[in-house]
């Protein structure tokens, strides 16, 4: 992993700017994806929404704030909505493909920033940390579970990272292609770290900002989801 420079990178121009595919894994999130959707498109006009098998409105919302909206039938897990948003990038010519989450947890304003890097030449990916950026509401118990997540990922994969289940991360369009994520539900990035390494593509991390709040809490993992993803991606990894 190269280490951090001081950041010299080019403005992100309007050309730049619409090669850069950004894609949103959404399950029943009509209550917030709306104006996810609309702050990034100030920023970014390509912006894609997987809306996994959702019970709810979020297709709707999505494609009425301006996303380019995908479907699942059924529920697969934001694992198999992220992949099937990189290949719809990557059909349309993206250059550049950033993963963020729909409930508003992430900061728009960090995109500029994982992109920096790439837009410089030094690294093909980079991927958020909360933990060397900010995590505002963070409760004890689910800062525990992230580094506890940390120290399996360094263990497991070895890979020495400060966060390993960040949904905010950055591709380069070769990075992207490379990616392909077969573990359909959270186990997926844990996977992805593993191709990450496998790839032997440049790759750091990048400070980002987390804000947590009560919506967003109710859907993030519980201690018996983070059994679940252990078990899956060690059932996965053993059998390949």
């Amino acid at each position: 992993m190269t280490e951090p420079t001081t950041d010299t990178s080019p403005p992100l121009t309007p050309a730049t700017r619409d090669c850069v595919f950004i894609v949103i894994p959404a399950y029943n999130e009509a209550e917030r994806i709306g104006r996810t959707v609309a702050e990034m498109r100030a920023e970014y006009p390509q912006v894609v929404v997987v809306d996994d098998g959702s019970s709810d409105a979020t297709a709707a919302a999505a494609a009425t704030a301006g996303a380019q909206v995908l479907r699942h039938v059924i529920n697969r897990g934001q694992g198999a909505a992220l992949q099937t948003g990189i290949e719809y990038a990557l059909r349309r010519g993206a250059g550049f493909v950033v993963t963020f989450d729909a409930d508003g947890q992430h900061d728009v304003a960090d995109v500029a920033g994982l992109l920096s890097p790439i837009l410089r030449g030094e690294c093909d990916i980079t991927l958020g940390s909360r933990f060397l950026g900010g995590a505002e509401g963070l409760p004890r118990t689910r800062r525990a579970l992230l580094r506890a997540a940390v120290l399996f990922t360094r263990l497991i994969s070895r890979v020495r990272l400060t966060d390993t289940h960040n949904g905010l991360r950055a591709f380069s369009r070769r990075a992207a292609a490379k990616l392909d994520i077969t573990l359909d539900r959270m186990a997926h990035a844990s996977e992805i770290i593993d191709q990450i390494r496998r790839s032997g593509l440049p790759f750091r991390e990048v400070p980002v900002r987390i804000r947590y709040t009560a919506y967003s809490l109710a859907k993030g993992q519980s201690a018996r989801g983070a059994l679940r993803i252990l078990f899956d991606y060690l059932l996965r990894r053993f059998t390949e």
